[in-house]
């Protein structure tokens, strides 16, 4: 990955890097639980000819540290801000997905660096949260014994794409499994992530998310029911909602990413 730089939060090193255009406004992105930076290589490319793109290593994943545990999501938006503001961002576009869009919901209710929220298969947690299906639930934690690392990442993966994406694109899945065997969180990591995930929730403070806010979720996501999404759309004043139904996986800006590029480019553009 080469020699990256580092910001630090609470004595955490946080792994960063900037590309594209450093005359453009600045757009970061925040990866989901267990991820690392390689998640928005198709979003890195589609944006940085026209904004500076910020990429980032939650605590636990890639090239940042990997604090003692218990993680939560409040945290990891405090590691955020230490990554624009030691970047020398005074405002930026944030885009979440996941456990990125928990983050950047908490970032965006606590600090002030955020002009826009673009939140991606993701949820406001709360009472009302459509939880994630049994079978999937099943996929995640049992995996077969006599699997090795590969095998195992591939089971637990699944369904987050499309049984057609994941049929006809063999060799692009392989390139994930090895990059998530480089850059992925830890399994202990992973728990401390999943943690913070079980425990966020702000269902009680959308209102008060007055920016511009897009909201886009895959109609067929087994891993965040499309269900999230609508809660956040009714909860977040003005919000915009969009869905999508083919190639509308968890990873749907993968499986769909020049759609949801084009998207994404068209609502920063506009704010």
């Amino acid at each position: 990955m080469g020699s990256m730089p580092f910001a630090e939060n609470d004595g955490v090193a946080l792994a960063y890097e900037r590309v594209g255009n450093p005359d453009g406004e600045t757009v970061v992105f925040v990866e989901g639980l267990g991820y690392g930076r390689w998640m928005w290589r198709w979003q890195r490319d589609a944006f940085a000819e026209e904004y500076e793109v910020v990429l980032w290593d939650n605590r636990g994943t890639g090239e940042s540290a990997t604090p003692e545990g218990p993680y939560t999501v409040g945290k990891m938006a405090a590691d955020l801000e230490a990554v624009l503001a030691a970047a020398g961002v005074d405002g930026a576009h944030v885009v979440g997905a996941s456990m990125g869009g928990m983050i950047a919901q908490r970032y965006a209710l606590e600090y002030d660096r955020a002009e826009t929220l673009s939140l991606l298969c993701t949820t406001p947690g709360g009472a009302q949260e459509v939880p994630i299906p049994e079978d999937t639930l099943e996929r995640m934690f049992g995996v077969p014994d006599r699997y090795d690392e590969r095998e195992a990442i591939r089971y637990k993966m699944q369904p987050a794409m499309t049984e057609g994406f994941w049929d006809a694109n063999a060799d692009l899945i392989e390139d994930i499994v090895d990059w998530r065997l480089e850059m992925d969180a830890s399994e202990q990591a992973r728990e401390w992530q999943g943690a913070a995930v079980e425990a966020f929730d702000v269902s009680d403070r959308l209102d008060d998310l007055t920016l511009p806010t897009l909201i886009l979720h895959g109609e067929r996501d087994r891993v965040v029911p499309v269900g999230n999404g609508r809660l956040l759309a009714q909860g977040i004043p003005g919000a915009t909602f969009e869905t999508f139904d083919e190639g509308g996986s968890h990873l749907f800006f993968i499986e769909r990413a020049a759609d949801v590029n084009d998207r994404l480019r068209s609502f920063v553009a506009a704010h």
